[in-house]
């Protein structure tokens, strides 16, 4: 098996597992599936615009928490087996209201080509265990040695992995061997859980306690792909699912779908075994993992994300107070002035990423030289380009709504620093920036196209 495909095999794997977990899963992929095939029986014009149905039903994303540089280091080695490379740096610190003490990378394939084959990624976050806006001294020692005490990725599992790395794929007895043993590190853990020290780190933060009150990790949720989020919403509604209140990201318009708009389940109950501080062993639930579901728009340029960054932070001015269904009003307002109403308008304004191919019914005669020109003339045909990443706002903001309470900050204390530079140090491994990844595509396309014309295009 190639990478391609033990990438391909490994969402599977993990996709069975998931769905034999959390049984709501599989509802959630069964509304995903109806949603997409009628999507695209009701709008077979545009419905496979940003992906082919096959490849957007077949989509994953999954999310997983580690506790250390050296976990984080190790999984990465497992990911790379699986041609998954560590894109972009999200810090859920953020704001004083939330408790999320984790930076976070997301890996996935890089190139245009492997996408195409498997787009899965992997959100993965990593305690930061000497925040003192979260941990005092104490605590951050403590549970630096609880984390140095487990292994949650065995060294067999990660020297498979580094074989499959160096030489893109392995035998097919080595690679059932090492996805199996790969999806055994994310399975849930039936291991006691100690209740005193998982609820000290719940008191500061259920993802805290989720990362560190446990010796075992596990996949956290895993999100498929839906053409149209709002009727995948109003479907589990129905089938009296709770979902949580509203869906993050840009809202539902008229206009193009940009970035990307996220929303779950909440997390259900789940049972769990529980070790009292007299030793004796309990039954119990946890409600940790929760059912998130993604609609991909058209990837955004650093102006484009500008402009997104603006106009949220005006959406929060005007909808402040709001309940859920007043906040979305006020987005779609917002939306309304703020964005173009094609693509057209889009890539004119130099908001959004597209590739470009010589058209293959392209008109006689000399082809003028700017690029809009040669889109509007027929040379050029225009593809948008799909974002591939995430959004910090919004994957926080689904990780709170999961959560039972905001747990504790003192905002009065100084963080510990965290940034890319730090990612590629723990990882080993150089953290690709997104929209380096999306200006490449960008120009190889016009570099083709250029060429078959036999002109120079501008950027």
């Amino acid at each position: 098996m190639d990478t391609h495909e033990l990438r391909a095999a490994f969402a599977r794997s993990l996709s069975a597992m998931y769905g034999a977990e959390v049984p709501a899963y599989a509802t959630l992929v069964e509304v995903s599936t109806a949603v997409n095939r009628d999507h695209l029986a009701a709008h077979p014009e545009t419905a496979e615009r940003l992906g082919t149905l096959d490849r957007v039903t077949a989509e994953r994303h999954g999310a997983i928490r580690v506790g250390t540089a050296e976990e984080l280091r190790r999984v990465a080695q497992i990911f790379a087996a699986f041609g998954m490379e560590p894109v972009g740096f999200y810090d859920l610190r953020g704001e004083e209201s939330t408790s999320l003490p984790i930076v976070s990378t997301a890996f996935r394939p890089v190139t245009a080509d492997a996408l195409a084959r498997n787009p899965f990624r992997v959100f993965t976050s990593v305690l930061v265990t000497d925040d003192r806006r979260y941990f005092d001294e104490n605590l951050t020692a403590e549970l630096d040695a609880f984390l140095s005490r487990r292994t949650l990725f065995p060294d067999a599992v990660v020297a498979l992995a580094e074989r499959a790395e160096a030489a893109g794929g392995l035998p097919d007895d080595l690679a059932d061997r090492f996805l199996a043993a790969a999806t055994a590190c994310f399975a849930l853990s039936d291991e006691p859980v100690h209740r005193g020290w998982y609820e000290r780190l719940a008191a500061i933060s259920g993802v805290a306690a989720d990362i560190g009150g446990v010796r075992h990790t596990h996949l956290n949720h895993l999100t498929p792909r839906v053409l149209d989020i709002d009727e995948l919403y109003r479907r589990m509604t129905g089938r009296g699912i709770a979902m949580i209140d509203e869906i993050q990201g840009p809202p539902a318009w008229a206009g193009p779908d940009v970035l990307l708009r996220q929303t779950s389940f909440r997390a259900l109950p789940e049972r769990r075994r529980f070790r009292e501080p007299d030793g004796s062993i309990v039954e119990g639930t946890l409600s940790v993992r929760f059912g998130e579901v993604e609609q991909r728009g058209i990837a955004l340029t650093p102006a484009g994300r500008d402009r997104y960054d603006r106009a949220l932070a005006e959406v929060d001015r005007e909808a402040a107070g709001l309940d859920a269904s007043g906040r979305d009003a006020v987005k779609k307002a917002v939306w309304a002035r703020t964005w173009p109403t094609d693509e057209d308008g889009l890539d004119a304004a130099g908001l959004a990423w597209f590739t470009y191919a010589a058209s293959p019914a392209r008109p006689a005669g000399t082809p003028p030289a700017a690029l809009g020109d040669l889109v509007r003339g027929g040379w050029l045909t225009r593809s948008p380009i799909v974002y591939e990443d995430f959004l910090p706002r919004s994957a926080a903001g689904i990780f709170r709504s999961n959560l039972d309470h905001d747990g504790t900050r003192d905002a009065s204390r100084a963080g510990s620093p965290r940034d890319e530079a730090w990612m590629a140090h723990a990882t080993g491994r150089t953290v690709h920036d997104p929209m380096a990844l999306y200006a490449a595509q960008r120009r190889a396309s016009l570099d083709a196209a250029a060429s078959e014309l036999g002109l120079t295009i501008g950027a």
